[in-house]
Formats: C-alpha cells, sequence, structure tokens
C-alpha cells in the first residue's frame, strides 16, 4: 500500500491523539506514558471495532484478527487470520510557530510487543528527549537545516516547517528507512536522507541551523555492554557531546544556530559545584561561537546507571542487571565521574567576528513554560541589542514589562513595606526574579515611555536617595531582565 494510501486510512478509522486518549481515558495513557500497558489492555478488552483494533495492534502492540483492521499492507504481518505488528504508529500532536498539525510516527517496536531485549539497531519513536529538542526549536524561517542524528526523523520534520531545505543524517540505515517511511507517510517534502556518522556526510557544508538530539548517553566502552544506536554514540564518556559542539562552528553559515542536547560529567578534582557546567564551558572557550547552557538535571552515577540499563530492558533484581551495572559504575569510577548534567545547548556563528561573545551557562531546574523556542530566539536578539550598548546608552533607552510578567510581593504582618517581591515570567523559561523594591518600582514602571534614566531619577525622589547611585545598582539587574525576556526594548 502507498504511504498516502495508508494515511488516508488512518484518518478515515480516527486514529488520531483525542480518539485513543479517550479510548482507554487517561489513567491508562498515563500508565502507557510510563511503559505499562496492563490498563489499556483492560479498558478497551472486548472491543473489536477499527479503532480499537489499530490501538491494540499498533500502539500496544497486540496481535489482533486481521478481519477486524483497514488494509495495513506494510505495517503487520498475517499469519493464520491474525495480524503481527511490524512497526510501532501512534498519532503526533503538536502547535509550532507555523501552527497545528498532526502526523503519523512509526518506529519500531518496543520491548513488551517484541517479548524480548530490544536489539542494538532499534530505532526510537517520540520520546521525552525528542519532544523537549522540538519543543526548544526556533522556528523561523531558514534556507537550510542539518537534523544530526535524525532517529525516526521528527526533529528533521519539524524542521521541514520552516526551512526550504532539510538534510537529515543517521550513522543507522534502518533510521533512514524509518525516517523515509515517515516524511511520505506525512506527505513531507525537501528532506535528503544521507547515512554517516555525525558531520562525515556534510564535509564542507554550511546550514542555517542545526539540531541534533545525538546519542549523547555516557555508555562502558566494556565488552558485553550492548551499544544500542539510537543512544550510544561509540565515545567514552562525554566525549560525544563535546565533539558535535566543536563541529558545529565548521558548519554553519553567519548567524546560524546549532541546538542540542547532551550529557556531561562532574568528575573528582574539580574545584566547585559547576565542574561539570565548566567542562561545557572550556569545550565552548575552544570555538569563536555564542554558546548559550542550561542545565536541566543532574543524576549521581548510580541512578544514571540504573535509568539506562532498564531503558535497555533489563530489569533489576537479575544477574544481567548487576553485571551491567558494575561495568556503568566501574567505568565512572576510573574516570572519577561523581555526577551527570543533562541540558540543553544553543550555540551561534556571529554575524561578525569583532562582537562580544554570549557565553551563558546556568542552572534551571523548575517547571518550564511554553514558547521555549520564541524565547531563545527573543533573548538572542535582546543580546545582539545589548552587546552594542554601554550602561549609558542602556540608560537612556525606554523598555516595556513583557505582557507575561506578574509581580508577587509578600509583606509581614502589619508591616506596611514588602519583604518579598518576586517578578514572574509566565512562558519561556517562567524565570523568578527576587526584585529590591527600587527594581521593583523601575520595572513596574517601564511602560516605555520613560528612559530607564528618567525611572531612576523619579524612584530615587521617592526613596530619597541619589539617583545616578540608584542607576549604578541596578543597570546590571536591567541588563539581565531584558536578555532573559522580562523587560523588552
Amino acid at each position: 500500500m502507498h504511504s498516502s494510501s495508508l494515511r488516508s486510512t488512518l484518518t478515515d478509522v480516527g486514529f488520531t491523539v483525542d480518539a485513543i486518549d479517550a479510548l482507554w481515558g487517561t489513567e491508562a495513557a498515563a500508565a502507557l506514558h510510563r511503559g505499562h500497558r496492563l490498563p489499556a489492555i483492560r479498558a478497551i478488552e472486548g472491543r473489536t471495532d477499527p479503532l480499537a483494533a489499530l490501538a491494540r495492534l499498533l500502539v500496544l502492540g497486540i496481535p489482533v484478527p486481521a478481519a477486524n483492521l483497514p488494509e495495513l499492507d506494510g505495517l503487520v504481518r498475517i499469519d493464520g487470520g491474525i495480524a503481527h505488528p511490524l512497526l510501532d504508529v501512534r498519532p503526533y500532536d503538536f502547535t509550532d510557530a507555523t501552527g497545528p498539525a498532526s502526523w503519523f510516527i512509526a518506529s519500531d517496536l518496543g520491548e513488551t510487543a517484541l517479548g524480548h531485549k530490544i536489539p542494538e539497531g532499534h530505532v526510537l519513536g517520540i520520546g521525552g528527549a525528542s519532544l523537549t529538542l522540538s519543543g526548544l526549536m526556533i522556528g523561523r524561517p531558514v534556507a537550510s537545516v542539518l537534523d544530526l542524528g535524525t532517529g525516526c526523523g521528527i526533529q528533521a520534520m519539524h524542521a521541514a516547517r520552516h526551512a526550504a531545505r532539510v538534510v537529515a543524517t543517521d550513522i543507522s540505515a534502518r533510521a533512514l528507512e524509518l525516517t523515509a517511511l515517515n516524511l511520505e507517510l506525512n506527505a513531507i517534502d525537501g528532506v535528503e536522507l544521507r547515512l554517516g556518522s555525525l558531520y562525515e556526510p556534510v564535509a564542507g557544508e554550511r546550514f542555517d541551523r542545526i539540531v541534533s538530539n545525538p546519542p549523547f548517553v555516557i555508555t562502558p566502552r566494556t565488552e558485553g555492554v550492548p551499544s544500542y544506536e539510537y543512544r550510544d554514540g561509540g565515545m567514552v564518556g562525554d566525549a560525544l557531546v563535546e565533539h558535535v559542539i566543536r563541529g558545529a562552528e565548521d558548519h554553519l553559515t553567519s548567524g546560524g544556530i546549532a541546538q542540542l542536547l547532551g550529557n556531561w560529567e562532574y568528575r573528582d578534582g574539580v574545584e566547585g559545584i559547576d565542574s561539570g557546567l565548566d567542562r561545557v564551558r572550556d569545550w565552548v572557550a575552544q570555538t569563536g561561537l555564542d554558546a548559550w547552557v542550561v542545565e536541566r538535571e543532574l543524576q549521581d552515577p548510580a541512578l544514571y546507571a540504573e535509568t539506562w540499563i532498564r531503558d535497555g530492558g533489563t530489569r533489576p533484581g537479575t544477574a544481567e542487571f548487576e553485571r551491567l551495572y558494575a561495568a556503568w559504575l566501574d567505568d565512572f569510577e576510573a574516570r572519577g565521574v561523581t555526577g551527570i548534567g543533562f541540558g540543553y545547548i544553543t550555540l551561534r556563528r556571529p554575524l561578525f567576528p569583532g562582537t562580544p561573545r554570549l557565553r551563558r551557562v546556568e542552572r534551571i531546574t523548575h517547571a518550564l513554560g511554553s514558547g521555549l523556542g520564541s524565547s531563545i530566539a527573543a533573548s538572542l536578539d535582546a543580546w545582539d541589542w545589548l552587546s552594542v550598548r554601554s550602561d549609558a546608552e542602556l540608560a537612556a533607552a525606554c523598555l516595556t514589562v513583557a505582557s507575561d510578567v506578574t509581580e508577587e510581593r509578600h509583606y509581614w504582618p502589619g508591616d506596611e513595606h514588602p519583604a518579598v517581591i518576586t517578578l514572574r515570567q509566565g512562558g519561556g523559561f517562567a524565570r523568578e526574579v527576587q526584585a529590591g523594591t527600587a527594581l521593583a518600582a523601575v520595572v513596574g514602571a517601564s511602560d516605555g515611555e520613560l528612559t530607564i534614566g528618567q525611572i531612576c531619577d523619579a524612584v530615587a525622589q521617592l526613596l530619597e536617595v541619589d539617583g545616578n547611585e540608584l542607576l549604578v545598582e541596578i543597570i546590571a539587574e536591567v541588563r539581565e531582565l531584558v536578555f532573559t525576556g522580562l523587560l523588552v526594548p
């Protein structure tokens, strides 16, 4: 069956995210998200309608009578009147800068459907990391995008919505086969597929954007430890992430932006709690790129090992789990690893080499808001605006408070002055800024009519302090609020 016919078949049956969630309910959907399908199986027990049959077959991976199904050539194997799934296929809904869209995403069957551990060449479907990266992606129109390590093709498909041309690479021929299927299944054009490791298939080429959810998982280089292509780049420790960062400079156009996910190691003998982030800072320092690194999570070696051993289908309490656990811990101990960070990295090749470099490294662990891609783009714009303005020029600028910013004040009982003032950002990185009385007053008065200097003079009169001294005191905080999007030029 041609993919367009297959797409029509799935659409006609009503194989959508909302329909499937309604089919087995929110509790079963949540359990399925955690990797447990039994509640969903129980919820649709006895149902033979086409939607239930498709969900049982393509989402839960359970064979069903072929008579209950529409034609699904290429997705099933028929044996004795029973249809067995060949692929996991799920509907996927999202909204980006271009608008809402609905796709079908095919990937390899998971361990539950297979009845055994996944093979090392397994091609993963949409997971938490891929959703994170697609949410970070800057959606402004560009001529070209490179998707480095495309997997099932989800990032390339997202990129094709705002790029005239996309090149998707992967070391796995199987991954490129499934990417090709997903592109055809969703009628997406303009994506070129190339086989090879990391930047090798695009040697000498440059792109306006690079997106990558690379195989960054730190895996022991020990015999007998599975090397899953979708997560293991074959290098020692966090060297793969360093390689992707260093290589980006040679493959970005002027002003081009790379966005990737990664792990980095914290090691013994390195002073300071931010030693892992300092490693990333050192990697980007060897380039001429702007860099903004956000660490979202920090795991200890034992938890990290447990997470990824289970991810491969090996269950705790078995001899195999203990053997792999020991290999992971031995590997970390050999390098003095005390923790593993995970986060986002944004890189940019400057338009003008002489301008100041953005080198920002931070840890943000709270829940984030929506519109991260737009927020990242706006902060890069704000950096360009700020980097060419002295403090005096910033003081002469008129700023406005972003529309998603609110203020919260806490008072001690009976006290007329607030003990704590918090500025809250509703979207993007959802930052909370503890502001003093003066800064809160300046932000509150920033409506685009008066300059920051004029506002400081007025606030200083109210507080009975010197206006110039107040300006000197808060100008760095104002600069930070502009970069983070709470104040807008």
